[in-house]
């Protein structure tokens, strides 16, 4: 493929360079010395002081509540992508504003503004203080500056890589994927960066910064073969440094994306009704976010809208099965330093030894069972207030090997990776489209499957989990999200090879 010019690179992306230079407010920092200082970003560069940030609490607890919180972000995102060799798109988004909490019983009331002085705040304090409707209250008379581990440190901002150093990733990546076989007729590639700051300050005296990198690097192949097509894509990334994109992360990015693609070519139908479905290591793990760990979040419980909601310390699977939340895990999409509401970042194992031990929290719901935050206080920006979210979430290695679980099963399928699901939280019935698979036929992995659904219930396939291996494996893929209650945040996910005795294949039947 043709190499991209500097020149031609500049000429694709003036339009997208134009509107963000038009975005106001961007801090200075963008063009820095690239260093990743967490603390003290925001009253430096925005003037966001401790006597400011009274006065907005203040005005927040002005009617009553039982507390208040300030949230402050600035993040800058970036993107880059090329399609058979030519930029299709590049452009930047910023983000900065400060949105601002009132919470009385479990109602919340709350205002943002993309203004950062002292009237436009006192108004956005104003609007959420109309929750309550009682006796002023005062928060704290100091701030407490929390100091918090370091999950996903940065040796230089991701403001400071330029462009050139982002390019020649985009560019190899298109090459090599065509390079690979000359079934590939289309490639699109790119990679994605952004960088998040916060501030957090609570009415009880905390006062805590984050600096949030997040940013990945993909590639997506169609390839043609008499006459028919088959796509795919593959993508790596998370919480990193920039240093962690080099040439050798390229060439297994693209070696997967081709060979999940032409795989295809030889997939045969998968056949349908109840059996045995394996469940393979890392990507599958989204049946575990979606069918069972969005029921474990503490306010479908205080709603009473989970199964789970009378199932603490009830047993919820066998005694092999462990599960975990966890924002502690190095550089994972879903790793967290601190949450939004200011808690630290942590680990929450929901099901121990197949009993369930805990909920994921924030702080409303925290109060209301009456135990201590979780550090799931998560939103999607300032315009969007907190509700308890996962971070990574996986089942922990089992006693079994993948080959003594193959080994086991007559007649069955093997997934490698899952798409487009949808989920009842309140039944918890699932189904999920089946984008990679094998046939399991007397013991052995045999032809690759596609274009299939699996479809359960959530807290029936737990309990219907009958073997779980000893490998382990986290995704480490750059673009999972989770949607709920409008709003998008990054999360992570993993689990060993899995034996669900029973699921609903809707495949082709004989």
């Amino acid at each position: 493929m043709k190499k991209i010019s500097r020149r031609s690179f500049l000429k694709s992306s003036a339009m997208a360079s134009i509107a963000t230079a038009a975005v106001p407010l961007i801090s200075r920092s963008l063009a820095g010395s690239g260093a990743a200082k967490t603390t003290g970003y925001f009253e430096n560069e925005f003037g966001i002081n401790d006597l400011l940030c009274q006065k907005v609490l203040t005005k927040a607890l002005s009617r009553g509540g039982d507390f208040a919180d300030l949230f402050f972000e600035h993040s800058i995102g970036n993107w880059v992508d090329l399609e058979d060799g030519k930029v299709n798109q590049a452009y930047s988004v910023v983000q900065l504003g400060v949105g601002i909490r009132t919470v009385k019983g479990d109602q919340v009331g709350y205002g943002f503004t993309q203004i950062l002085n002292e009237k436009s705040m006192l108004d956005a304090a104003a609007t959420a203080a109309t929750i309550a409707s009682g006796t002023a209250k005062k928060p704290a008379d100091k701030f407490i500056r929390q100091e918090n581990k370091n999950y996903y440190p940065l040796k230089r901002l991701l403001t400071s890589v330029p462009l050139e150093s982002k390019l020649p990733l985009v560019q190899a990546a298109n090459d090599r994927c065509f390079a690979l076989s000359p079934l590939i007729i289309k490639v699109s590639a790119g990679f994605h960066d952004r960088q998040k700051r916060i501030l957090v300050v609570t009415s009880d005296g905390v006062k805590t910064e984050d600096l949030i990198p997040k940013n990945y690097l993909y590639a997506s192949v169609v390839a043609e073969k008499n006459g028919k097509r088959e796509r795919s894509s593959w993508n790596l990334g998370g919480r990193h440094d920039f240093s962690y994109y080099t040439m050798d992360l390229v060439k297994e990015i693209c070696k997967t994306a081709v060979d999940r693609t032409l795989v295809l070519f030889d997939a045969v139908p998968a056949p349908a009704g109840e059996m045995p479905v394996v469940l393979g290591p890392g990507i599958p793990a989204i049946l575990l976010h979606e069918a069972i760990g969005h029921g474990m979040e503490a306010d479908f419980n205080r709603k009473k809208i989970s199964t789970y909601t009378t199932m603490i310390g009830k047993k919820v699977a066998e005694p092999f099965v462990t599960i975990i939340d966890d924002g502690t895990n190095p550089k994972l999409l879903g790793a967290l330093n601190v949450d939004d509401e200011g808690t630290p970042g942590q680990k929450t194992i929901l099901v121990e030894n197949g009993i369930l031990t805990s909920y994921m929290h924030d702080k409303i719901s925290a109060r209301h069972y009456q135990v201590k935050p979780t550090g799931n206080g998560r939103r999607q920006s300032y315009e969007h207030y907190v509700v308890p979210r996962m971070r990574n979430t996986y089942m922990l290695a089992g006693p079994s090997t993948s080959e003594e679980i193959i080994k086991s099963v007559k007649k069955g399928i093997y997934v490698k990776g899952v798409s487009n699901g949808q989920v009842k939280i309140g039944e918890g019935d699932f189904a999920f489209y089946v984008s990679q698979g094998l046939m399991i036929e007397n013991g052995k992995l045999t032809a690759p499957i596609k274009d299939m659904n699996i479809m359960g219930n959530g807290p029936k396939m737990l309990k219907n989990v009958t073997m779980v291996a000893n490998d382990l494996e986290m995704s480490k893929g750059g673009t999972g999200y989770c949607g709920k209650d409008g709003q998008r945040v990054p999360v992570g996910f993993g689990m060993p090879t899995v034996l669900v005795k029973s699921l609903t294949v809707g495949g082709r039947k004989a």
